[in-house]
Parts: C-alpha cells; structure tokens; sequence
C-alpha cells in the first residue's frame, strides 16, 4: 500500500518581515513630513499668539487669532507683519486692572494726608508730643496718656488741653471722619466706675471725642471710637517705660474709603 504524498502549501505574498520593515518607513515618512510642515510656521504670527496668549487678552478682541489662508505660502515675515496687526493692541496695552489703579490713588491720597498732618506738627512744635504715621486705614495721630489723663482715670488733664485744641485746628483743615482708639497696658484695674481696661480704655476714647466736640463746631457724624484695652500693645508689656508707651490714644484721621468701609462692617 503506497503511502500518500503530503503536499506541502506554498506561502505566497511577501515575506513576514516586510510588513515590519514597510510600517517602518511609513513612520520615517510621517516623522520628514511633520518636520516639514513645522519648519514653515510664520513666525511673526506665532510669536504674536504666544505674546498674546500670555497676556490673557486675546479673546477679548478676536474669536480666532489664526488666519484661514494657509501660512506656508507666506514667505516674508516682514510683509506678514505689516498686512497683519491684529494682534498689536493686545501686546500694547499695559497689563492693569481697576484694582491696582484704585490702589494707586488711595496711596497718593493718604501720602498728601501725612505729608499736610506732618507740616502742621512741625509749624506747632507738636512732634515731641503727638506722633502721625500712616496706616491703611489713613494718618494716626498717636497721644500719650500721661499728657492727657491721671493714672486710672479718664477726665482729661488742664495740661492736655491745649494739645487737643491743635488737634482740633489741624481737624477743621482736614474735614476727614475721625476715629479714635483708647489703649492700656495690661495691668488690671477694677474699681466701681472702670471694672476692667475695656471701659477704661473706651471711657478715654469718648472722653477726647467729647472735648473736641464741646470746643468746636464739629459734624457729630464725622467721629468714632473704640475701646481696645490692651489688647492691641506697641511694646511688651515688661516695663514702666513700656506700660508709658502702650498707654495712649490714637486719633486716626481716615481716608474717605476707609471710613465707607467701616460704617459699612458695622451695618
């Protein structure tokens, strides 16, 4: 019996390693071709949307900021520049906001406030006894205690007076609102008019209010005080010298914004 002859298939087509090698050069090809098309961005427009783009502004002038037409067949940039200059105004304008424009006028402000209030103290010989410096909220006038009040007491002292009646001169050239803070330093007192520092402190601030009042034809409205006790300190509290220092009354005459500000955190 003949055995039957296995007839072996013959594998047409190209060999395995053809389809490996072919997808090979398809990638080479893709790879020329993409640095190919890069090496024609017009630059002048690419630098213009990166310049753009890092300003924020782009969107507020153009919906795209890349033209129909095809790029490559521009071939000088500088012609490019001069037919197109869509994007000079977002690249020429400052890069500023409301804010820092409001910012700047507040500071001019308060820096003629302190330069009008330090004129005045050097004209009356007052910088030995009241000191202006200025805050965020506006100029501080800074009084020591010991010029206005008794130990533990808040009726002011005949000898303060004629500081508050400078006070007073400098406030009717400067209509600005006033407030005034009370401050003491942190040893207790309890008696039966000031049972802690709070109605001390306070009792002194409404007391300066009171005399500016009573001397003058001051709008009401234009003053505020507060009482802190001592808890707002401008020196540790380890001394008699620095106990002097934290006893004191600041009149802080107020920049118009601060004081819409705070009257409108106190409704």
């Amino acid at each position: 019996m003949k055995r039957r002859q296995i007839r072996r298939s013959s594998n047409k087509g190209a060999p395995k390693w053809m389809v490996t090698y072919s997808d090979m050069v398809t990638l080479i090809l893709v790879f020329f071709v993409l640095l190919f098309s890069m090496s024609q961005i017009d630059l002048v427009k690419f630098e213009a949307i990166s310049e753009s783009f890092r300003n924020r502004m782009i969107f507020d002038f153009y919906p795209s900021a890349i033209p129909m037409d095809n790029p490559t067949e521009q071939s000088s940039h500088k012609e490019n520049a001069e037919q197109s200059n869509e994007f000079d105004s977002p690249t020429q304008l400052p890069d500023t906001t409301d804010k820092d424009v409001q910012g700047d006028g507040d500071a001019s402000s308060l820096d003629q406030l302190l330069q009008e209030v330090e004129t005045y103290l050097d004209e009356n010989d007052l910088n030995n006894v009241i000191t202006a410096t200025r805050t965020d909220q506006g100029v501080e006038l800074v009084l020591q205690d010991s010029i206005l009040f008794p130990t533990g007491e808040a009726v002011i002292l005949e000898s303060g007076k004629p500081f508050l009646n400078k006070v007073s001169s400098l406030l009717h050239n400067i209509p600005n609102p006033v407030h005034v803070e009370g401050h003491t330093d942190s040893r207790p007192i309890s008696n039966y008019r000031y049972p802690s520092n709070w109605e001390l402190s306070g009792a002194r601030a409404g007391s300066v209010i009171r005399y500016l009042l009573n001397e003058n034809h001051f709008d009401k409205s234009r003053f505020s005080s507060v009482g802190y006790a001592d808890t707002q300190p401008i020196a540790p509290n380890t001394s008699p010298a620095n106990w002097s220092k934290n006893r004191r009354v600041e009149i802080v005459i107020l920049e118009n914004k601060s004081a819409n500000n705070q009257a409108g955190e106190a409704k």
